[in-house]
């Protein structure tokens, strides 16, 4: 998997990263949650490969039913730019539309990751 370095934020712009992933084919997800935020998803990657240059006391996060994902928003404008994933704490995953230069609706998409499946409380 080929990598490169982004930098990235949030819509009003507190929160600013850097992030080293591979970001095509992107990849959504079928949870109650990315369903309704819609988010165009990075491959995954190590915590290390993400840098928050600013406004990390900005970011807010969000868990919800096992509680094991960390899905982190900006307090200002509720983006959400990345998030660490549930299937492996290990890794996370950017919304490639919080990257500099990235256009996502040029990117190759990839396959709906089954994420309602991991459910273990009924669909909200």
């Amino acid at each position: 998997m080929i990598t490169e370095a982004f930098r990235g934020s949030c819509h009003c712009g507190a929160v600013k990263f850097e992030v080293r992933t591979a970001i095509a084919p992107v990849s959504r997800c079928n949870c109650s949650l990315c369903r309704r935020k819609g988010a165009a998803m990075s491959k995954t990657f190590a915590r290390e490969d993400l840098k928050i240059l600013s406004g990390e006391q900005d970011l807010t996060l969000y868990q919800f039913n096992t509680r094991v994902a960390k899905h982190y928003f900006c307090r200002h404008c509720g983006i959400y730019p990345f998030h660490q994933t549930r299937r492996d704490p290990l890794l996370w995953r950017v919304n490639v539309g919080c990257l500099e230069g990235v256009d996502p609706y040029a990117l190759e998409e990839g396959s709906v990751l089954d994420g309602a499946s991991l459910s273990v409380a009924e669909d909200a």
